[in-house]
């Protein structure tokens, strides 16, 4: 029954988004939208395949800011999320701080951060951090928090303690909440990529798309934007069939 639902869920997203395609084709090819703002799909196809080799160079160029931004984001949201969500004092004081930082755009830091980071790689890499690093950190200590009090009666049981009762126990039990944060997270990372990429990178998938835009060459701007969201569903798509592996023991 899972199975057959799966199909039908897939048949059903493919199918509107090749009507998506085809009504843009057919709004092109008729003349019924803007042809400079809106190219025919064989010049988009064209400029796609005349850039594809900078695209991949643009590419590597995202993946090697959003990679780090990703690790890093990852690494002080388990740490400072598993201190928080184990001591309830540490939490109490600190939470109300973070939540204040939290609410506060990446995007209006972005002139004070690029005035005092070293590069303008540093930079893009402060600000992702800092824009995708909250839904992670609340999602851990929230997923801490609420541990089913039985797996820790477990584990003393077991005299699980210290290091391996983190790995074994407690980041295990939290990890549907954490998983879910995380996946929250990646949205924010490609949102804070693309804008910083298009405001001073000299390479990247946004810088692309931008670059053609100013020059107004949109069938290139569409083969770049379709190129970039190809990339994020792919990496989105795998994301979340990892976390479904990883969630393999949780009730649908």
């Amino acid at each position: 029954m899972k199975g057959m639902r799966k199909f039908w869920v897939n048949l059903a997203s493919t199918g509107i988004l090749l009507g998506l395609a085809a009504l843009y084709y057919y709004a092109t090819e008729n003349g019924w939208v803007n042809p400079f703002l809106f190219p025919r799909v064989s010049a988009i196809a064209k400029a796609f395949s005349k850039n594809q080799d900078v695209m991949l160079l643009n590419l590597a160029s995202s993946l090697g800011m959003m990679i780090p931004s990703i690790l890093i984001s990852l690494g002080l949201a388990l740490a400072l999320g598993t201190l928080l969500g184990r001591n309830a004092l540490l939490r109490d004081i600190l939470h109300p701080i973070l939540y204040i930082f939290s609410v506060v755009p990446s995007i209006l830091l972005s002139p004070f951060v690029l005035l005092l980071a070293p590069n303008f790689w540093a930079a893009s890499v402060f600000l992702i951090v800092y824009s995708t690093v909250w839904s992670t950190l609340f999602a851990t200590i929230t997923g801490i928090m609420t541990i089913d009090k039985r797996y820790l009666d477990q584990a003393a049981t077991l005299e699980l303690r210290g290091l391996r009762k983190l790995t074994k126990v407690i980041l295990p039990a939290a990890s549907p909440s954490i998983l879910s944060g995380f996946v929250n997270s990646l949205r924010n990372t490609f949102v804070m990529l693309v804008y910083a990429e298009m405001y001073g990178s000299r390479y990247g998938m946004g810088f692309f798309v931008k670059k053609y835009t100013d020059f107004s060459l949109y069938d290139h701007a569409w083969g770049g934007f379709l190129f970039m969201v190809l990339v994020l569903v792919i990496v989105m798509q795998f994301f979340d069939r990892a976390k479904e592996h990883l969630l393999k023991w949780t009730m649908d």
